[in-house]
């Protein structure tokens, strides 16, 4: 009887989009704050994707 090999010993990657979502709340809030809350939003979400892809990039090693 064949038996499945056994899974790759491999930590659990951490996830990002709780960053891309706190960038898009927190982004937004500062915008209304200063009353560009457009602006806010789309640099909240730059920011917020920036550091999920350097999250990503450094869980790849």
């Amino acid at each position: 009887m064949n038996r499945p090999s056994p899974p790759a010993s491999r930590p659990p990657q951490r996830g990002g989009g709780i960053l891309i979502a706190a960038g898009l709340m927190l982004g937004a809030a500062i915008g209304v704050a200063l009353g560009q809350p457009s602006q806010g939003l789309i640099i909240g979400f730059a920011v917020g994707a920036a550091l999920a892809i350097a999250l990503w990039l450094a869980d790849r090693r």
